[in-house]
Formats: structure tokens, sequence, C-alpha cells
């Protein structure tokens, strides 16, 4: 069975998570919060094949100690979703590393926000080489003179789609023009 890692896939990419489940993936999933776990597990058809990562990824030590378990319980990992906050800086090249070792070729979905500079972002990340990274900017609805921000289920099928793509940058919403974000 392939392997499928989501990072924070309990809130506005739960149904990302969900998806690689009924996709036949075992899911994976890094959350902070055991509320929201409890409401993905709630959700999921088969929760057998879903095992949560109840962590800090701010944690370093910890963060590390979790994949490395959840690779040898569950194989090594097929692809990868990440939504990561910036106050974790080392969090992505941690879970990089990590992964790499145990896979010779894996898929890196990296979620970022409208207001992100991907060129420098890409420079920064050191993404090792087995690692086929992508893009996922989130962007905002334009409706008229209306602006708003998407929807948790917008950013899901939105990702959804960039998995089924596999563009090197795809942008969910729109991004221009920049002035009428909500």
């Amino acid at each position: 069975m392939k392997h499928a890692l989501v990072v924070g896939g309990t809130g506005m990419l739960q149904n990302v998570s969900l998806w690689l489940l009924e996709n036949g993936y075992h899911v994976s999933v890094i959350a902070r919060n055991p509320k929201r776990m409890e409401n993905l597990l709630t959700k999921a058809s088969r929760k057998r094949h879903v095992t949560p990562l109840l962590v800090d990824y701010a944690n370093n030590n910890e963060l590390q100690n979790r994949l490395k378990e959840t690779i040898q319980q569950n194989g090594s990992i097929d692809i990868m979703v990440a939504w990561i906050h910036s106050y974790a800086k080392d969090a992505l090249s941690i879970i990089t590393a990590e992964i790499s070792k145990y896979q010779n070729e894996y898929e890196l979905f990296h979620v970022l926000g409208s207001a992100t500079n991907l060129e420098a972002l890409k420079k920064k990340s050191s993404v090792p080489e087995n690692c086929l990274y992508y893009q996922v900017r989130l962007g905002f609805v334009l409706d008229g003179t209306y602006s708003r921000w998407l929807t948790n289920q917008e950013i899901s099928s939105g990702v959804i789609e960039a998995i089924q793509e596999k563009k090197e940058v795809f942008t969910i919403g729109v991004v221009e023009p920049w002035e009428k974000r909500p």
C-alpha cells in the first residue's frame, strides 16, 4: 500500500487527507489539535489506514521521531502534502531529509500562501534530489468588485487537482491584481 503524509491534514487539508485515503493510500497526518484529529477519524471510512501524528512540527526532535515511527510502521512515504506555517523554519527540511532516507523518489506538494515569493522560497528550500517538488499557491477569489479568501473546500479541491495535474506551480484562485486581495 502506498503511504502519504499530510502536514496540517485536519484543517484546511482535511478533505485532501480523506481523498488520499479513498484513493488507496495509508495516510499519516501531522496535526496539533486532538479534536480536529478526532473529527478527521470520524469522517474516515478506513480508519485503520490513518496514522495520527499529534505533534507540533516546530518541535524538531519530536517531529523527527514521529516521522521515523510512522515510516517504520507504515512504510516509506510516496507523497507528501505540506502546509507549514513560517514559524517552523526547519520543519520542511527535517521532514524531507527523513523521508529521503527511506524512499528513492517521492512527491512533495508544498502548499503556500498567496504572498509567498515562490522563486525565492524554492532557492532557499533544500529539497533533496529524490524529491519531485511542486508548489501549490493559495490565492483568493474575485467576484466583480468583491474579493474573498478561499474556503477550506476550495483549498482541498485545488490541492487535489494539483496532485492530479502535477504542474511545477499550481495556483488555486487568483493572485492578480494583488491590490484586489481581501
